[in-house]
């Protein structure tokens, strides 16, 4: 009863917040709902302000509802179908995410953007935008600020690529399947692939999306090096100073597993189509959920303070993922 009178106000805000950021998502599907949800979020936070006792609420949407959409979403996720596409585009799909993680790396260190907001903008765009972001962020605990400036970021150059990317693909000649390839690969989150996917054709849309989903995939792997990367800096940590707890329990990220699984399930035959469409609409409900609690927490005045140097770094990355995929 403590915890339900403590989280109640906040999570009524939030989900309050998530259903009009949802409505106006399905209007704009360019922007989508999450984008909404972290302006909508932060308009308020930093207009009007919260009240105290919805800040319980609002800090279990961004870490733990945060972490149960990423579940929700695998289990919408077939691993034989992006097996099959992951074959032809897996060359592609290297290539990209080796460019977006070394350019992301080198440029920040280069331009003295921090570690964190550096991972997430690189991670944003070599996979699948706010999803990906969503899941590395509680792993390297970046806090809200960090979280909403680089989805933020990332969904400028989502909507330049859907404007521009088709005309582009005409341009160079790209067949269907070529485009599809090319969208699926460059283009972060999943509505903007669609978007542009199916503006070029319907094969290029069909191709884009599968390969978007294989895309997503990658989520597994990266997101446990950086959990593997996190541990041994804090396992250095605890050595060098005894009063750092160190435990490899608590910092692996058990939600990626999860993911696995249910994935796996998915695969295994063992969700009708009605459910696994079910899966994917409140998975993304949930994504919307959490990153309008992370709109709520964010600071206007922190990320003024950041500058616009990640936001010409994000530009950076996604035009060097962008060449590569054409190449």
């Amino acid at each position: 009863m403590i915890w339900i009178h403590k989280h109640t106000p906040g999570l009524i805000l939030v989900l309050v917040v998530a259903s009009v950021a949802t409505w106006l998502g399905n209007l704009f599907p360019i922007v989508g709902g999450a984008v909404f949800g972290i302006i909508i979020g932060m308009l308020i936070n930093n207009i009007m302000g919260k009240p105290d006792n919805t800040l319980d609420g609002i800090k279990f949407a961004s870490k733990k509802i945060l972490q149960w959409a990423i579940i929700v979403l695998g289990a919408g996720l077939s691993l034989s179908q992006v097996w099959k596409t992951g074959l032809n585009s897996l060359s592609v799909m290297v290539f990209t995410l080796s460019a977006a993680f070394v350019s992301a790396y080198g440029l920040g260190r280069l331009m003295g953007i921090p570690i964190k907001l550096t991972s997430l903008i690189g991670m944003g765009t070599a996979i699948c935008g706010g999803s990906a972001i969503a899941a590395i962020s509680p792993i390297i605990e970046a806090d809200e600020m960090e979280v909403a400036y680089s989805i933020s970021t990332i969904f400028l150059f989502n909507v330049i690529a859907v404007l521009i990317f088709p005309p582009l693909g005409h341009l160079l000649g790209f067949s269907d399947q070529a485009f599809g390839l090319f969208a699926g690969t460059a283009i972060n989150d999943t509505s903007s692939v669609v978007a542009a996917g199916y503006s070029y054709s319907n094969v290029a849309g069909d191709y884009a999306t599968i390969v978007k989903l294989t895309r997503t995939t990658m989520i597994i792997p990266i997101s446990l090096i950086f959990a593997i990367v996190v541990a041994m800096k804090k396992k250095a940590e605890a050595q060098k100073n005894s009063t750092v707890n160190y435990s490899f329990k608590k910092i692996f990220p058990w939600f990626i597993l999860w993911f696995l699984v249910a994935s796996l399930l998915n695969t295994l035959g063992l969700f009708t189509n009605d459910l696994i469409h079910s899966f994917k609409l409140i998975g993304k409900f949930m994504i919307v959920v959490a990153l309008s609690a992370i709109g709520l927490s964010a600071d206007f005045r922190k990320m003024l303070k950041t500058g616009i140097k990640p936001l010409f770094l994000g530009f950076l990355v996604w035009f060097v993922v962008t060449a590569v995929s054409i190449a």
